[in-house]
């Protein structure tokens, strides 16, 4: 028997922003569905209306470029097998390269067969057997990409790109810096399980953000505070489906072609890049507590919050402050 579950629904979101019940008033708002997921964009301050329908038309844009299928430029490549892409698209591929290289390829664009076999993309689940995951594992592989003055190639006939690990934390800074250069200090974009600040409330206070309990929907393992920065969750718990009393969620892990288990529920990831962002909550959920820890002790321009199956919620020192656990969680500050 088989069970699905799906994050498409608002109320599924894993980040829900919390207002406050002051005297704040929203200046527009839009409401509408793209890159999988509904979406909401918020905009405080002078011609707030017309900008919400600019940051809508901008994500549907971004949408219809990097969609893996279809007419789109990520789309048209899979189809044929490489070709030419824009400049913005080549910069942007150049980034997940990098950030698939940087992570050892925990993140890795190149997983789209696998993740088609698994019937992600198409709703038609199923479980491929080891013979047929091996295979299609030797479709996949980062370096194995070229991106040279906008055109792209691939070394094995048969790959395929998929940018939905990064698109809408891109998507997301876009329209942040879009709003920013026009003048708006206050600004809440929600994007499925990604949320983008601008500037803090409009009263100047920090938001408030709660992060969703990746066993619990109706619950939130704490609330951050923050301000200009996205907030980014990924988890086991976002889309999957049963077979056999067995649960497989979505996020595979590009050196298996399983779903990654790695003892983390979710991973969300606090930075100022919304397309870092987005990378890295895949990577570390796919790496595991230990290698996640040890990769942001290498670097330190992030930070983080996971969840752990054993019940442990674990952030980085950065969150000390600005993060008020929920009752019933243990509380670790990574070292």
């Amino acid at each position: 028997m088989r069970k699905i579950r799906t994050a498409f629904l608002i109320v599924l979101i894993l980040v829900v922003t919390l207002t406050g019940c002051g005297a704040e008033q929203v200046s527009d708002t839009a409401d509408f569905f793209a890159m999988d997921t509904y979406m909401r964009i918020t905009v405080y301050g002078d011609g707030a209306d017309e900008l919400t329908r600019q940051a809508e038309e901008e994500i549907m844009r971004i949408e219809n470029v990097l969609s893996f299928s279809g007419d789109g430029e990520i789309g048209t490549i899979n189809e044929h097998g490489g070709g030419t892409v824009s400049e913005e698209t080549q910069e942007l591929l150049e980034r997940a390269l990098e950030l698939s290289r940087d992570t050892g390829g925990a993140f890795d664009i190149t997983i789209y067969p696998v993740v088609e076999a698994w019937g992600f993309f198409s709703g038609e689940y199923r479980v491929p057997g080891d013979s047929e995951l091996s295979d299609l594992l030797g479709l996949t592989g980062w370096e194995k990409v070229s991106v040279v003055d906008g055109q792209v190639s691939f070394q094995v006939p048969g790959m395929g790109i998929d940018l939905g690990g990064i698109g809408k934390g891109y998507a997301g800074q876009r329209v942040h810096d879009m709003l920013w250069e026009a003048g708006i200090s206050s600004a809440l974009l929600e994007l499925g399980g990604n949320v983008c600040l601008l500037g803090g409330r409009p009263d100047g206070t920090a938001w408030r953000v709660g992060i969703m309990s990746p066993t619990d929907g109706e619950e939130y393992v704490g609330i951050l505070e923050a301000r200009d920065v996205s907030i980014v969750t990924s988890g086991g718990y976002q889309r999957y489906f049963e077979e056999d009393g067995v649960r497989y969620h979505h996020i595979i892990d590009p050196a298996t072609g399983y779903p990654a288990d790695s003892g983390l529920l979710s991973v969300t990831i606090v930075c100022d890049d919304g397309a870092r962002a987005d990378a890295l909550s895949t990577a570390l959920f796919v790496m595991g507590e230990e290698e996640a820890v040890s990769y942001w002790a290498a670097r330190d321009d992030f930070d983080f919050i996971l969840v752990t199956q054993d019940g442990r919620v674990v952030i980085t020192p950065g969150l000390r402050e600005d993060f008020q656990i929920s009752e019933g969680y243990d509380l670790e500050v990574a070292a």
